[in-house]
């Protein structure tokens, strides 16, 4: 509740402040286009819906699209939704690097650019996203303390993109406070339930004392709890984003998926529309706007939801 009411409130201030220079707005209805890195994953469907919601709340109209993790695909649609003559772009990049010639062909032609959960390079507007070294460093502060503070510990990577490196980066910063952990294997699971999951069942086999587990998203540590699972070790599993499938599996007796940090993706997609309003209306934005995270364990899991 406190996110959606920083949410409500900065977007309204935003947009009140743009006032004065809403005489300017288009008189025709708004359309907002949105290029997603991936739609086969619940916490972008979750911001779709939300975005969808938004847009309708203010007589807009929406194109999105999903770059299935090719940014040339990603590219492209930037470029048809030029053609199509949309009015703001929400981006979430699929690589922060390689869509910067999309930014800058957008900006050319007149739209405003917010980047939404990652940010990418080039003239973007604004940048809404959570924060992703608070999500690592408090989902591993939780397993260091579950596993005693001593023991072997695996990280399962994911994609090289900025929120999945500051995840990693803010884990291993929560892990280093304690002596007596080692982290002994650093693996790249994808973000995906089948790939990580044969990745973590050979990180199983390679570290018979493993303690614990941390999985820079869900969707990965689905594949990661049924590696562990079958594994009959005890083996505690932490993970970022708060997807319904999580929470629920967070919640079975004696799981061994035992907290994730949760993102609000309604909260930013929200945000990220109030900002990109101010800016088409005139008003100055902020460059970049942190969206709080917060740890839900299995007691939170009970009344928890996106």
């Amino acid at each position: 509740m406190k996110n959606i009411l920083k949410a409500t409130a900065l977007t309204a201030a935003l947009v009140c402040g743009a006032s004065a220079a809403q005489a300017q707005a288009p008189k025709q209805p708004l359309r907002i286009g949105m290029t997603f890195q991936e739609l086969n994953n619940p916490y972008f469907v979750t911001m779709k819906q939300a975005l969808e919601e938004a847009a309708a709340s203010i007589g807009a109209t929406v194109v999105t699209t999903d770059a299935r993790h090719d940014v040339a695909k990603q590219i492209g649609d930037v470029e048809d939704m030029i053609q199509k003559k949309v009015d703001i772009l929400l981006l979430n990049p699929t690589d922060s690097t390689g869509v910067q010639s999309a930014v800058r062909s957008a900006k050319k032609a007149g739209l405003v650019v917010v980047a939404v959960d990652a940010n990418a390079q080039g003239p973007v507007d604004s940048f809404v996203g959570s924060k992703n070294t608070d999500a690592g460093r408090l989902a591993c502060e939780y397993l260091a303390k579950s596993i005693g503070e001593k023991g072997d510990v695996a990280i399962l990577d994911g994609i090289p993109v900025v929120p999945i490196l500051e995840r990693v980066k803010g884990c291993r910063e929560a892990l280093a406070k304690y002596p007596g952990i080692k982290v002994v294997s650093t693996q790249n699971g994808k973000q995906e339930r089948a790939t990580a999951l044969t990745v973590t069942e050979n990180i199983l086999q390679a570290n018979k004392d493993l303690k614990g587990v941390f999985s820079v998203n869900d969707g990965g540590s689905m594949g990661a709890l049924a590696a562990i699972e079958a594994s009959g070790k005890d083996v505690k599993l932490t993970s970022v984003d708060g997807a319904p499938e999580a929470i629920k599996a967070m919640q079975k007796p004696g799981s061994k998926f035992i907290a994730t940090t949760a993102q609000y993706p309604r909260d930013q997609i929200r945000l990220a529309i109030g900002i990109a309003l101010a800016k088409k209306w005139g008003a100055n934005v902020p460059a970049a706007v942190p969206v709080d995270v917060k740890l839900i364990d299995a007691e939170g899991a009970k009344t928890f939801t996106w």
